[in-house]
């Protein structure tokens, strides 16, 4: 009787599992399925799912009209750059609050999370004079260390909720065998911590990638992402939904593979620490 009833769960439980998913992945379905459409099946009411002429005309517009490899390029090392410095400057800082904690670590860790919570419009208007008066307006590094700063403090609270799993002792041996401080985080906090530094980059490179309210603000064309790339189908002349949905498709196919792809690793880094 009870494994009938925990067989019953299990198929429950699955059930459920892949409505969910399906439930979240019905808009990006749903936009790349617009995507071969023409605009008057687009915006057809009731709205045609499947039963339609496929097009190819759309993606061919969309890359007539832009430069597609030159957004994707800027997305590239604007995500890129901006996590690779961001890991950089996370490790040594998650490093001294996992295993040299003060008093004052949690309030410190609160209040970089804070941070997260302060409305992002807040600070533009300080931050353009900034960038205008240092000429990093619509430039590639000014963007990159700006999406650094803003989720610096996920990557520290990430790592810093990785490293505590990592038995303090380990590193006490390594430092008794002569280790430095740089030897330690390279050579023995480092590989340990693959699974978690692994999920924290992955995590950062989405977050950056779909990054849209700076992006559209600090840039112009030179630096500009796939984000200003799919922000220009909007015009006063109206929404074209089926060209809009053909370079959100192709704006978001990069990532959506490069989540697939390294789905296990992500998977692993977020549950890393959780059974000992």
């Amino acid at each position: 009787m009870a494994r009938a009833v925990s067989q019953q769960r299990k198929i429950i439980n699955t059930v459920l599992a892949w409505a969910v998913g399906l439930l979240i992945f019905f808009p990006i379905l749903w936009t790349i399925l617009t995507s071969f459409k023409t605009e008057a099946t687009a915006i057809a009411d009731p709205p045609v799912f499947l039963f339609f002429d496929w097009t190819l005309e759309n993606y061919t517009v969309v890359q007539e009209r832009s430069d597609y490899m030159r957004f994707l390029w800027n997305s590239v090392i604007i995500a890129g750059g901006s996590t690779l410095l961001g890991i950089v400057i996370a490790v040594p800082a998650a490093w001294s609050m996992a295993f040299v904690p003060s008093k004052r670590t949690k309030d410190i860790l609160l209040w970089m999370l804070s941070t997260k919570m302060l409305p992002a419009v807040g600070v533009l208007y300080p931050i353009y004079l900034i960038f205008i008066q240092m000429g990093l307006l619509d430039t590639r590094i000014g963007l990159t260390v700006v999406l650094m700063l803003i989720n610096l403090p996920i990557i520290v609270w990430m790592l810093y909720t990785y490293f505590k799993e990592i038995p303090g002792e380990i590193l006490e041996a390594a430092r008794m065998d002569g280790a430095g401080l740089r030897e330690e985080i390279l050579y023995v906090l480092t590989p340990m911590a693959i699974p978690g530094i692994a999920s924290t980059v992955l995590l950062n490179i989405i977050l950056a990638w779909n990054e849209a309210f700076w992006t559209l603000n600090l840039t112009a064309a030179k630096a500009a992402p796939l984000t200003a790339f799919i922000a220009s189908y909007s015009s006063p002349e109206g929404l074209f939904y089926a060209k809009l949905s053909a370079a959100s498709t192709m704006a978001i196919a990069p990532i959506l593979i490069l989540g697939w792809f390294s789905q296990k690793q992500l998977v692993r880094g977020l549950t890393f620490g959780a059974v000992k």
